[in-house]
């Protein structure tokens, strides 16, 4: 392996994701991969302009007086234009905590989505006189409980128990044995077949690489071994029973904000801890998509189902550049398990 993580790079894009335009993804840039500390005037002055300029605000702009976006309803239904996906936005760019209306947007979720029953999130709002809990979802779940702990709530009991209910529930069957009879195996057998559904655990491992390492329960610990070696089986991207085909389509084509490619797989890998062999062939895929400007492209997009378009189909995007560097970073840089 090699210590100097810059020598894959065709050339070195941190200026370029230093600039001023993307306050998010400059902030990204200082603390990830320059190493500077929140203390930094540039760190503090770039943290500021998020709340300011950008994507954050024009989202914000948009939120209704209850917390949420379109009708309460459609928290999750309506998709990419919903409250679910504006918090995940909204976690993933750096929004500030403590801010009236990200405060807000998180204790939607909780009075709209979160179920009492079991812990997890809920793509419907409760019938009268019934609970949401029929319609808890692992891979909403695994979502809402990563953007809440981005968002500051990780000691909330309600987030807690969230991330019980993932290390909990989770499965990591590769088509070998049947799933349990009992709840909520039975009537999830989309998400928790014979063969898991693969977003369920990524979702649920990028929940939990959230989570500091000292503050990991033996089960969370337990249940992040047995999702990444999950991932690893599949060399993160390909058919563990047929290694020459890629796993799931658009698995090798990079978007933001996704959270379902070789790429985003491959940052919540080595932000745990994970640098193996079997991680190399994704490495590999990820080198070989760079420009000569040392840059990477938007494969894929949401644009034009959103409130906001992040950044332009097909040209050199910011976003997945830093994370392509987050994972270079870490990958040639630290010690794995």
């Amino acid at each position: 392996m090699r210590s100097d993580w810059k020598k894959v790079l065709k050339a070195d894009p941190i200026n370029w994701l230093s600039g001023k335009d993307n306050p998010s993804v400059q902030y990204f840039t200082l603390t990830e991969i320059l190493g500077k500390s929140e203390r930094n005037r540039d760190v503090q002055c770039a943290k500021r302009t998020i709340m300011k300029r950008g994507t954050v605000p024009k989202i914000l702009a948009l939120q209704q007086a209850d917390g949420g976006w379109v009708p309460k309803a459609c928290f999750y239904q309506s998709k990419f234009r919903g409250t679910v996906w504006q918090l995940i936005i909204l976690a993933e760019f750096g929004a500030d905590p403590k801010h009236r209306k990200v405060k807000k947007a998180c204790e939607y979720i909780f009075e709209n989505s979160w179920s009492p029953t079991s812990g997890g999130f809920a793509y419907r709002i409760a019938k009268p006189g019934q609970t949401n809990e029929m319609y808890v979802g692992p891979c909403l779940t695994g979502k809402m409980t990563y953007s809440l702990i981005r968002l500051g709530w990780i000691t909330d009991k309600r987030v807690q128990r969230a991330i019980d209910l993932i290390a909990t529930w989770m499965r990591y069957d590769d088509g070998d044995s049947e799933p349990p009879a009992s709840h909520p195996y039975k009537r999830n057998a989309g998400c928790y077949g014979r063969h898991t559904c693969f977003r369920n655990i990524i979702f649920g491992l990028k929940a939990l690489a959230e989570i500091p390492v000292k503050q990991r329960s033996t089960k969370v610990k337990r249940c992040i071994k047995r999702g990444a070696e999950f991932m690893l089986l599949h060399r993160v991207y390909r058919s563990s029973h047929n290694p020459r085909r890629i796993g799931r389509a658009g698995w090798s084509c990079f978007g933001f904000p996704l959270m379902d490619d070789a790429l985003e797989i491959l940052r919540v890998l080595t932000k745990l801890g994970y640098r193996v062999p079997r991680m190399q062939q994704a490495i590999d895929l990820v080198i070989s998509k760079q420009s000569k400007q040392g840059r990477w492209k938007l494969d894929r997009t949401f644009n034009g189902r959103m409130h906001v378009d992040i950044e332009t189909k097909h040209k050199p995007s910011k976003w997945i550049t830093l994370n392509v560097l987050r994972v270079l970073k870490r990958y040639y840089s630290h010690g794995g398990l």
